[in-house]
Parts: C-alpha cells; sequence; structure tokens
C-alpha cells in the first residue's frame, strides 16, 4: 500500500504556516513527510508570486529541488485546468517541460484529456487518471486507456463525507464493472478527507494525504504539517492490518 504525501495543491499563500511553496520549501517538506512514511509526492510547481504554473522552468526547479532530497522517491505534478485554462497552451507547456516527474495527473472531466495523456505517456510519464463520476470511469474504459495508466485517482467532489463515500463505492463498482486492473488510489478532500482515507485503507486501496487536501488532523485540531499529516495516516493504516 502506498502513502502519496500531496504537499501544497491549489493552497493559496498565508492558508497554513507551513504550506510549501517555493522548490526549496517543496524539498524540504517532502524529506519530512517521507521520513513519517510517505512513498510519493505529489507538488504543485509556483511560480515566483506563488500562482500555479505549468511554466517548464518552475518545473525544473521544483522537480529537481524535492529529488535532490528525496532521489528515490517517484514525484508528481498536476496538468489540472485551472492551472491554465487553454487546453491547447496547456499542451504546449507541458511539451515544454524538460526535467519530466515520474507522474501527472490528469482529470478525466477535463478537455483534451486523451490527447494530453497520450502526449505524457509518448515521454515516458506516467499517468493518473482522476476520476470523480462515472462519466468518466465510461471515458477511461471506452479508451482502453487504463491499462496505460500508472494508477487511477478516485476523486469524489462531493463535499459531504456520506455523499463522498456512496460515489466512492459508485466509482468503484463502475470501475469493477468495466473490467479495469490498474492500481487505485482513493482520496477525499476537506471534510471527507479522513471518512474517505479509511474507506481506501479498508479496500486496501493506495491513499494520499497532505495539506492539499486538509489543513487539519481527525480530531479536527490544525496539523501541524504535511508530514503531520502523514504519520497520522500511516498510524490509521496500521492500526487496521494495512502496515506491518
Amino acid at each position: 500500500m502506498l502513502i502519496k504525501a500531496c504537499l501544497n495543491g491549489s493552497r493559496q499563500p498565508g492558508e497554513h504556516e507551513r504550506l510549501p511553496l517555493s522548490p526549496d520549501e517543496l524539498a524540504r517538506a517532502a524529506e519530512t513527510a517521507v521520513r513519517a512514511g510517505a512513498a510519493a509526492i505529489h507538488i504543485h510547481p509556483r511560480s515566483a508570486d506563488g500562482e500555479q504554473t505549468l511554466d517548464p522552468d518552475a518545473h525544473a526547479a521544483a522537480l529537481s529541488a524535492v529529488r535532490a532530497r528525496c532521489p528515490a522517491i517517484p514525484t508528481g505534478v498536476s496538468t489540472g485546468i485551472w492551472i491554465e485554462p487553454d487546453p491547447e497552451r496547456r499542451r504546449a507547456l507541458v511539451a515544454t517541460w524538460r526535467t519530466l516527474p515520474d507522474f501527472a495527473s490528469v482529470n478525466f472531466n477535463e478537455p483534451q484529456t486523451l490527447e494530453l495523456c497520450e502526449d505524457l505517456l509518448a515521454r515516458g510519464v506516467g499517468v493518473e487518471a482522476g476520476i470523480g463520476t462515472i462519466a468518466d470511469v465510461q471515458l477511461l474504459v471506452s479508451t482502453g486507456l487504463a491499462s496505460s495508466c500508472l494508477r487511477i485517482l478516485i476523486e469524489p467532489e462531493d463535499e459531504a463525507p456520506d455523499a463522498a463515500l456512496e460515489t466512492s463505492r459508485h466509482i468503484i463498482a463502475a470501475l469493477d464493472a468495466g473490467g479495469v486492473k490498474t492500481p487505485r488510489l482513493l482520496h477525499g478532500a476537506e471534510e471527507t478527507t479522513w471518512p474517505v482515507l479509511e474507506m481506501a485503507l479498508r479496500q486496501r486501496y493506495d491513499v494520499r494525504i497532505g495539506l492539499e487536501d486538509t489543513l487539519h488532523l481527525p480530531d479536527g485540531r490544525l496539523a501541524a504539517d504535511n508530514a503531520g499529516l502523514v504519520a497520522e495516516a500511516r498510524e490509521l493504516a496500521q492500526q487496521l492490518g494495512c502496515l506491518t
């Protein structure tokens, strides 16, 4: 079972005092998260003003910094359309990446999803297929891309925990019905983070945790940092018998 640390996501500067934004901050956060039990890292590189970017120089700086401190740890990035709303320009920017991530997430509800997946796979970048609805599952299955993906990210968009768990069950059933055998990672966000993470552990799926998804521990206390969240997830995994 994999615990992936999602270090910053779309969080704005100031949302948490330990939110990593610069390459050096991301590298230090990655290192402590790995020490706490993370086996993969997910980052959203930032420009000098703290905004998310697909700029090749920003990506190279962030990835190189993380790899310098965590050389054996797979590190991935996001290609979310909110980072670059023009799908053609998004693909053009990804094509200029000189320092490649180990994997990149691609949301299947966004324009030119298939083309972007093909672009990444052609360059040897693992694809994480972001699935939030049954329609996303249907697209994944119909294209035959599932077997080429590194993993499936099951990402319920519901804000209420019970609804997120129900959506997750429907997506899992649809993936099973479609014969998708690709490894799965299930995660929530904000209020759904910990209930969905527990569901993922009980399913023996990979999980992710970090300041991108939540700022809080299961009891509602503010997390000290990404490493604190990873340590909490690892402890829960041990309690449920997912780790030895």
